[in-house]
């Protein structure tokens, strides 16, 4: 699924290296300088940047995918140990690799389909004999589809059991009004523009899901290994009793592919569905209560599920690289992206993957032949088992707490690096970050940038810059980026390169979390000639360097106003009357973001006025960790006690659908819906929080206490 930011900018505490204090004040440049003095104002080296985007290439970045995808490598599978010894033998290469590399390991909590016992789909009789079998397995084009390694479509965490079912579509919200089982499949409407032909329509033919096709994936609304909530996964770590795990589902689930779906969906009886959840199917789509049509083959039968799920605590290993800062090695900039996938993984997340290990291999060999080594520190994490539950990165960042909370400038997340044949950059950064695009060509071009093309084809009007690419926000946990920004408040990106949504209805690559998802697919259908890949790699890595080289951090926390009023002004055209009727007023939510504004403001000035290089580096210390630390000023680890993980009050997800402040949003909508009055307060209780949060991020902006 497609991942959105917009990063912000950080401030407040100052950490101060003895190194930089002893002996500097009074000294001035010149031959008695020592050494130290020119080293601490080190700067970005545009010759090297262009140095790194013109060794980006592309056919390696081909061969690395060739090599991930050699196997299926789902989490804890012997294909998963093996991509993770070539993590280490890639990261340790005397050559290329890194300053040093190492695996962590994590015992985690996993839910995996018998291989002995498969899940069944079947239609039987009053007399239970069987009308109908589902597949078991999706049909094999190639010797990837049969690897015996391949796993069955499940849905992870589904409880084991045998009901027999009608069809429905939300496996944790349905328990509650007396479903027993789930089937789950996608529809070819909104997945391969109405294509369903294997003959001559889909994969192998062109990108969109053969019939047979089943998405799989991981059926839990929380992050991190369920059973050590806010604890690392380690071996003596307390777990809670299986029991208490929430956010799963109650009932036995399973995903199909549309072939079986079709057979199903086309006999059920009942009143036809609402025309929006009408398919591609030449038939109507009926409610299927009580059950199949009295004409059907299938009348007075059942589907019977059979679901053979079992949890088991599984060794998952992350591996870790990295590159040590020369001035800053306390200050921390993270590039992720996890490893595991369902089955070959080739777009996700091996994509992510072989870009990854590009930009360590060109970064890592301009520091083997001493021509570079940034000023900041820079991380490599492979994360483990985030098709889980986003488990691996998860589980690094409540093990190293503290630390990253403390040091981290930016996390960069690169997961499915292309979602096909490519338009625009989805960068879902800063405003300030994307200018720097213009030194990125767009694939196939030597005159257009990846700026110029994002302008062109994902747009919107600043009031301070016009029109500018447009970024999203990182709301969610669809990626790894999810334990960084909204339980660390460390300011997070995404990147990927995707496709003209203008052009088809497909939400993602039609063969997402299938066993088509193969290196034959992602060269043919999704990136031929790797060149999108490349792009990707140039971009990321050209944030990585500004980020880990700028004397000045590339943050603007101006950028961070606008946006908060932006939220502003859809929470007082939504919510202004309906506060004010329960005598709760949103004047002072106003006031913070005035005051917000006023201290951006003021930083920005500050930083236009100083002569960086020339001053003492104990002030751009102090002005980075101003900008470092902004997100976390946002964190309140109460707002949200009913949603695991979720801290951050600007960017936390929200189910009200409006492009303003979450907490406010929901509580709002809840309590216009229920009229009660504890949800009123609720509502004035989120106010609250978003006001001071705003009020506190606005001093750590000021220099003096």
């Amino acid at each position: 699924m497609l991942k959105k930011v917009l990063l912000g900018s950080l401030g407040a505490a100052l950490v101060l290296t003895a190194g930089i204090l002893l002996g500097h004040f009074g000294i001035q440049r010149g031959s008695t300088a020592p050494d130290w003095v020119m080293d601490v104002t080190q700067d970005v080296d545009e010759a090297l940047i262009q140095k790194f985007i013109a060794e980006v290439d592309n056919i390696a970045i081909q061969e690395n995918l060739r090599e991930l995808t050699k196997v299926p490598h789902m989490a804890t599978s012997p294909g998963d140990e093996q991509t993770v010894q070539y993590m280490l033998k890639r990261w340790q290469d005397p050559d290329t690799g890194l300053d040093q590399a190492w695996r962590e390991e994590y015992k985690v909590y996993l839910s995996f389909p018998d291989p002995n016992t498969p899940n069944k789909v079947t239609v039987v009789s009053p007399s239970d004999a069987v009308l109908y079998t589902a597949r078991e397995k999706e049909k094999a084009y190639s010797s990837d589809q049969e690897d015996p390694e391949v796993v069955q479509p499940y849905a992870a965490y589904a409880p084991a059991g045998h009901p027999k079912v009608a069809d429905t579509q939300n496996a944790i919200n349905a328990a509650p009004y007396g479903v027993i089982g789930v089937l789950v499949y996608t529809d070819p409407w909104d997945i391969n523009d109405g294509k369903m032909s294997d003959n001559n329509e889909t994969y192998p033919y062109s990108w969109y899901m053969p019939p047979s096709g089943v998405e799989r994936g991981s059926f839990n609304t929380h992050y991190g290994d369920m059973l050590t909530p806010y604890l690392a996964a380690k071996d003596d770590t307390y777990r809670i009793p299986e029991k208490n795990i929430t956010g799963i589902p109650p009932i036995p689930t399973q995903p199909i592919g549309f072939e079986d779906a079709y057979a199903l969906i086309c006999e059920l009886g009942g009143e036809p569905a609402p025309s929006e959840w009408q398919g591609a199917f030449n038939c109507t789509y009926n409610f299927g209560g009580p059950g199949f049509k009295p004409t059907s083959n299938f009348n007075n039968s059942d589907v019977k599920l059979d679901i053979y799920n079992r949890e088991e605590l599984k060794n998952s290993a992350n591996v870790m690289g990295v590159i040590r800062g020369s001035v800053e090695p306390d200050r921390y900039v993270i590039y992720g992206n996890h490893r595991d996938s369902w089955v070959h993984g080739a777009i996700d997340p091996s994509s992510g993957t072989s870009v990854m290990l590009e930009v360590t291999r060109v970064l890592g060999r301009m520091v083997k032949q001493g021509k570079w080594r940034p000023r900041r520190s820079i991380i490599f994490g492979s994360w483990g088992a985030e098709e889980f539950g986003l488990i691996g990165s998860t589980e690094y960042t409540e093990e190293y707490y503290s630390k990253l909370s403390e040091r981290s400038v930016a996390y960069i997340n690169v997961d499915i690096a292309v979602f096909g044949k490519s338009k625009s950059v989805k960068n879902k950064f800063l405003f300030t970050m994307t200018a720097y695009e213009q030194w990125v060509k767009t694939p196939g071009s030597d005159s257009s940038s990846v700026y110029d093309n994002w302008i062109r084809y994902f747009n919107r009007t600043s009031p301070a810059y016009g029109v500018i690419p447009n970024v999203g926000f990182l709301t969610g946990a669809g990626s790894d980026y999810a334990a960084f920004i909204h339980f660390l408040g460390i300011t997070s990106m995404d990147i990927s390169y995707t496709y003209d949504r203008t052009k088809t209805r497909a939400r993602i690559y039609p063969a997402y979390h299938t066993a088509y998802d193969t290196f034959d697919y992602a060269s043919k259908f999704i990136d031929p000639g790797f060149t999108s890949h490349q792009t990707v790699a140039r971009t990321a890595g050209n944030v990585l360097m500004r980020l880990a080289d700028s004397l000045l951090l590339p943050f603007n926390c101006s950028d961070y106003a606008e946006t908060l009023e932006g939220y502003l002004s859809k929470a007082m055209e939504l919510y202004t009357d309906g506060l004010a009727a329960h005598m709760i007023s949103i004047e002072p939510l106003q006031t913070a973001v005035r005051n917000f504004r006023s201290a951006a403001a003021r930083l920005d000035q500050l930083i236009r006025d100083s002569d960086l290089a020339n001053e003492t580096p104990l002030k751009v210390r102090r002005i980075n960790d101003q900008l470092m630390l902004l997100d976390r000023a946002f964190l309140d680890p109460v707002a949200f006690p009913d949603r695991y993980g979720y801290r951050h009050v600007i960017w936390a997800s929200s189910k009200a659908g409006q492009a303003t402040f979450p907490g406010l949003a929901d509580a709002y909508t809840r309590a216009a819906s229920t009229g009660l009055d504890n949800d009123w307060k609720e509502a004035h209780r989120q106010l609250s929080i978003l006001i001071q949060a705003i009020q506190g991020a606005a001093h750590t902006l000021g220099d003096t206490i």
